[in-house]
């Protein structure tokens, strides 16, 4: 059986070392294609383009992973900039927002992980809190606390309990966008995972960083909806 098609959006650093090499690269972690692996997909990369492009490029997958990283502009929701809020990262922050319109769009599975998550909520016209204590620790090292699911919500019928994940961020969710419900938070009520609740699409976006986890569920499950998007889409045999 073919395995979906996962996309994974990367990001260009204007100096990558490997090798004798010091040079521009676009990049993601490997917990991103690995964890796409353990969970039954195969991994694509997208490096930044034209975003006019953006539903060009996602014709040809079947599912959308918007990876973590830096700060969104928070020009993308009307605000003004908080001293403590990263430099603005203009060509992702473009790139990654066309490839969420476009995903939305064509019913593509999307799962938005860290920024990913900020991003979803700020394309659908939401905002975001420029900085929060407590949810990073030593710079370069990821800590761990609970999120606790929504019942009722697609994460919750994922992971039903409270879990331990990874985290690492200083932003997170203020005002939803349109449609969006809360679908987990962390002891503390900040927002930890948000999702469309039409059971027709499957949009989810988590503030946590699971490419650094062992478990599979969300992950596997966004496969599974990229699977029956594409047995939907396959093309009529000829006789």
């Amino acid at each position: 059986m073919t395995r979906p098609l996962i996309g994974i959006s990367t990001y260009v650093e204007e100096s990558a070392r490997y090798g004798v090499w010091d040079v521009p690269a676009a990049l993601a972690p490997s917990g991103y294609h690995e964890l796409v692996q353990a969970a039954g997909g195969a991994a694509v990369l997208l490096p930044p383009d034209d975003p006019g492009r953006a539903a060009e490029v996602l014709g040809r997958v079947d599912g959308l992973v918007v990876a973590g990283g830096p700060d969104l502009d928070p020009v993308h929701y009307g605000a003004a900039r908080d001293p403590r809020t990263g430099a603005p990262a203009a060509v992702r922050d473009r790139w990654e927002l066309a490839l969420i319109d476009a995903a939305l769009a064509g019913d593509v599975p999307l799962l938005g992980i860290c920024r990913g998550m900020q991003a979803l909520n700020v394309a659908l016209g939401g905002t975001l809190v420029q900085h929060i204590d407590g949810h990073v620790g030593a710079p370069g090292v990821m800590s761990r606390h609970p999120v606790r699911p929504v019942p009722g919500t697609r994460y919750a019928a994922l992971v039903p309990e409270e879990a331990q994940v990874p985290t690492y961020h200083h932003q997170a969710v203020d005002q939803l966008g349109r449609g969006l419900v809360v679908s987990a938070e962390a002891v503390d009520g900040t927002v930890e995972a948000i999702e469309l609740p039409d059971p027709r699409r499957w949009v989810l976006g988590v503030q946590w960083h699971p490419e650094r986890d062992t478990d599979t569920r969300v992950m596997s499950s966004l496969i599974a909806a990229a699977g029956l998007r594409a047995a939907l889409h396959a093309p009529t045999p000829v006789s």
